[in-house]
């Protein structure tokens, strides 16, 4: 067995399904990957790829890790941008680049992903050693498996792949972990919401990543406190219960605005705090309780009054566990925060309404959201957006139901980052409705993989809002996109 064979039974054991990427690499060429059951996909550009691998990671909460695999040199260059939007949002992906001739790879100007990756990969290795292909697949999955989830790139130089093993290769998958928080500070953050006269719970990504969507649920029920996500996060609690605030973004619902301005308590649970435009504005004056997987996070961006670190499922529970022993009924206080919610939110969307529901032509943004709240029901759909102003139309008014079923990013903010996210979905999910909203820009930077879509027979939907521009950029963009689509193999319409 060669390495190339060695490593595609290795994602094999790892329970990877799909394998994305780029010729040329020997797993796609030689038929390494296909011979052990893992279909391959190839799209257009290695940036979409990976986001494909990227949306396999995060809507299986990290439980399948997505593969991708591109050619030396170009492949590497140009996969970059999807590795560190990945790296970004947190999501699991195992890259395994080709690199030049182990004779070459230090080489000026040959591309070196072990030098250029780390930066943007939680793990980067480069295997040299035929006989290593294990520990250093098993170092890649435990990377992406273990602790905050990111991407772990494996380059193999050309020749290396070609490489027979010296003994019979054994491989044994890995496995994941969670670690709890400290007991004592649970008890004390558990004093903290109880003693709190308005407290709110803001919750992340590593709600999803923990499956922590009861726990949560739980904890507001039993606080009677609103709950608040990040877009990453959105989803975690169903937005249309009673305690829902929404999602923070760019834009974002008028009940999330208000109670930020009146909590005493933020409790931010699965979240980094990480300061950004794209995410939460983290209010002056209440106490901050920070609870995370990642002990980086803690004080990063965000000055923490208290904190628990460990695995947000472990961290709720116990939480759940001490305040159910202090609380023995209802607190008296669910009637009024959730008339507060609905009183700020009626007046909100009343500001609103004219816009969700405008009869101008050409169509008004806004209202391709509202038809789409009134056409779809939203445990039957995961849908997505690309970075600017489909981000902003679409977070505050589309209220997403059930777990995993809005893919919300926003760290770096790549424009074409949501039609790979929506194809990967569709290939985990192929009884959902799977949605992308795009703009000019983003449809000009990875629009053609729409062909991929096709050809793989991977039946998602994109809405293209064209305006003709790169909209607050002042900058004309041209295209009839429903043309492209047909030509692409798909089909298009215009709606004016």
């Amino acid at each position: 067995m060669d390495v190339n064979q060695a490593i595609a039974r290795t994602l094999k054991e790892e329970g990877v399904e799909y394998l994305f990427g780029f010729p040329s690499n020997p797993l796609f060429d030689t038929g390494a990957a296909e011979e052990e059951g893992i279909r391959t996909i190839i799209t257009r550009q290695e940036r979409t790829a990976v986001h494909m691998a990227d949306a396999v990671g995060r809507l299986s909460s990290g439980d399948r890790v997505g593969a991708f695999a591109c050619q030396h040199g170009p492949g590497t260059e140009n996969s970059f941008g999807g590795v560190a939007q990945a790296y970004g949002e947190s999501a699991p992906i195992v890259a395994i680049p080709a690199g030049y001739d182990e004779a070459k790879t230090d080489v000026d100007p040959k591309f070196n992903s072990l030098v250029n990756y780390q930066h943007v990969s939680k793990s980067c290795e480069q295997l040299t050693k035929p006989d290593a292909v294990g520990e250093t697949m098993r170092r890649a999955f435990s990377a992406a498996r273990n602790g905050r989830p990111r991407p772990a790139v494996v380059e193999v130089p050309k020749d290396v792949f070609y490489t027979d093993l010296s003994e019979e290769f054994e491989y044994h998958p890995t496995s994941s972990n969670r670690t709890g928080p400290d007991p004592n500070g649970v008890e004390e953050v558990a004093d903290v919401l109880l003693e709190a006269e308005n407290p709110v719970i803001f919750a992340g990504q590593g709600v999803h990543y923990a499956e922590a969507w009861d726990e949560l649920r739980e904890l507001a029920e039993t606080l009677e406190a609103p709950v608040a996500t990040s877009l990453n996060g959105k989803s975690a609690f169903p937005e249309d219960h009673p305690l829902s605030l929404g999602a923070a973004s760019k834009s974002e619902p008028g009940q999330l605005a208000h109670f930020m301005r009146e909590t005493d308590v933020l409790f931010g649970v699965g979240c980094s705090f990480t300061e950004t435009a794209y995410g939460l504005t983290v209010p002056d004056g209440p106490t901050i309780v920070h609870s995370t997987l990642d002990s980086t996070d803690i004080d990063k961006d965000v000055e923490s009054d208290y904190s628990l670190v460990g695995d947000a499922k472990l961290t709720l529970d116990a939480l759940v566990g001490s305040i159910d022993a202090q609380v023995d009924d209802s607190r008296g206080r669910f009637d009024d925060v959730v008339g507060e919610i609905e009183d700020a939110r009626e007046g909100w969307l009343e500001e609103w309404r004219p816009k969700l529901t405008s009869g101008e032509t050409p169509i008004n943004p806004y209202r391709v959201i509202h038809e789409l709240t009134n056409v779809l029901e939203a445990e039957d759909t995961i849908i997505t957006h690309d970075a600017g102003n489909p981000r902003d139309f679409l977070a505050p008014f589309w209220e997403s139901t059930e777990p995993l079923s809005y893919i919300g990013w926003g760290k770096t903010t790549q424009l074409g980052y949501g039609l790979g996210l929506a194809m990967g979905a569709k290939l985990l999910h192929p009884d959902k409705h799977c949605i992308n909203l795009m703009g000019d820009g983003a449809i000009g930077m990875t629009g053609l993989d729409f062909e991929t879509a096709a050809r793989e027979e991977i039946p998602i939907l994109t809405i293209h809002l064209n305006n003709y521009e790169m909209a607050s950029y002042d900058t004309p963009f041209s295209g009839d996109f429903a043309d492209v689509g047909e030509a692409l193999g798909g089909y298009g319409e215009r709606v004016e």
